[in-house]
């Protein structure tokens, strides 16, 4: 079998990645290649999948909805002529009789169509979530963005309802059973952005008689998510470095140890210059007592007052496992920490992505998983009256567990795409 996965943004190619890594690992391993419509595909290329067609970086990043000069901008950069030449890439792979797995949101999924091979869908980009939950419709949703019975609009739907599409993979339980209710292949499988976040412990327990004290005798974790992408993430870590020092000043009695999981892509020198001037000060990373296992040996340790925070680029997924909550800013990063059944608190940013309207969506996404606030010195505040309410801890945890599903999902997508498309793992 050959498949050729299409995908339209970073967190899409690396779930994308996950699902072809376990269909690498079958005995009856399809011949993969894939097609990134957004970006030049660097997470394929490490793993030496080769790309189908043209590939080029847009000045949009792919955030082309979030504002019309954006999408002016990539116009003019030449977004037609590639998305041509893209699509002309995929007819001419698809006459090969070979499948598609179309990762993302409606393009994607309308290159699969427009193929003419067999495809199977990963829908990343909308859940119901954003329109109601289990009780029901949100406050002004379903007129105005449910008024076709889903989040999914009826073409959408119609490409997803077409026999030569095998399989549909939405990202929660609820969604899936909406789709349902058309005739879709849809199948709940979880979401493969939790894979390979595994808690090292069980869930803390709220309700010990004594649980505030044991609580205070430790260090209060806090990550620190100002998101991937230049310059924003620099603008974002202004904010976020104001929210910590805040922290700081509410927790005199306690310390505090702040987790910063800085994208590689990044450098860490203008956000150490951000700390630097919020009184923060570097000290050598042995001389550090926090009480973690790094893995990333260039990572930078900084101290203030009761406050101790580390930059690491290579310790992403010890960041979200050992912090209590998170400052977020950020996208797929928020997410993934809510579904570890954590809290976090998010700061509308200037964007292009994590906007105020983009932050409103996704705490209708996440639910009471994600507070909102206007400003960075409403985080502390927050926080400490969440801590004081263990009920509505263990709602979040739930809710986080709920939303974003187990991990795990990479491998049962995978047997079910060889399953579908008529090979058979043995």
């Amino acid at each position: 079998m050959q498949l050729l996965c299409i995908s339209n943004g970073h967190g899409e190619d690396v779930i994308a990645i996950r699902i072809l890594q376990e269909l690498n690992a079958s005995p009856d391993a399809p011949e993969l290649a894939a097609l990134p419509l957004v970006g030049e595909g660097a997470a394929y290329r490490q793993l030496d999948i080769p790309i189908v067609g043209l590939v080029q970086t847009m000045p949009s990043g792919g955030f082309i909805y979030m504002e019309g000069r954006h999408l002016l901008r990539d116009l003019q950069s030449g977004l037609l002529k590639l998305t041509w030449a893209q699509l002309k890439a995929v007819r001419r792979w698809a006459k090969r009789g070979g499948v598609i797995l179309a990762v993302g949101d409606i393009v994607p999924l309308l290159f699969a169509w427009l193929s003419g091979a067999p495809y199977a869908f990963v829908g990343t980009a909308k859940s119901e979530y954003y329109l109601r939950d289990e009780a029901g419709w949100l406050p002004n949703r379903q007129r105005r963005e449910g008024w076709s019975g889903s989040v999914y609009l009826p073409w959408e739907r119609w490409l997803m309802s077409r026999k030569r599409c095998k399989a549909v993979f939405p990202r929660d339980k609820l969604t899936t059973e909406i789709l349902q209710k058309w005739s879709i292949p849809a199948l709940d499988l979880g979401n493969p952005m939790m894979d390979g976040i595994e808690p090292e412990q069980p869930e803390p327990i709220f309700y010990e008689p004594d649980a505030e004290q044991k609580e205070m005798q430790r260090p209060l974790v806090v990550a620190l998510l100002p998101g991937s992408r230049m310059p924003e993430a620099y603008q974002n870590w202004q904010k976020i470095a104001l929210a910590a020092n805040g922290l700081l000043d509410a927790y005199k009695q306690r310390s505090v140890v702040f987790l910063g999981a800085i994208a590689p892509a990044l450098s860490l020198d203008p956000l150490q210059e951000t700390l630097i001037g919020y009184g923060w000060r570097q000290q050598p990373l042995e001389a550090i007592d926090v009480n973690l296992t790094l893995n990333d040996p260039s990572a930078i340790a900084l101290t203030n007052q009761n406050g101790t925070l580390i930059l690491t680029q290579d310790d992403y997924t010890l960041c979200l496992l050992k912090a209590d909550c998170c400052i977020a800013m950020a996208g797929t990063a928020t997410e993934q920490f809510v579904g570890l059944g954590k809290p976090a608190i998010a700061i509308p940013g200037t964007g292009p992505q994590y906007t105020p309207a983009f932050a409103e969506a996704q705490t209708r996404l996440l639910g009471p998983s994600l507070i909102l606030v206007e400003q960075p010195d409403r985080v502390a505040q927050v926080l400490q009256k969440l801590l004081r309410d263990p009920d509505r801890l263990q709602l979040i945890a739930e809710n986080g567990h709920r939303r974003m599903g187990q991990s795990g999902s990479a491998r049962r997508i995978a047997d079910c795409l060889m399953e579908r498309f008529g090979v058979f793992r043995t």
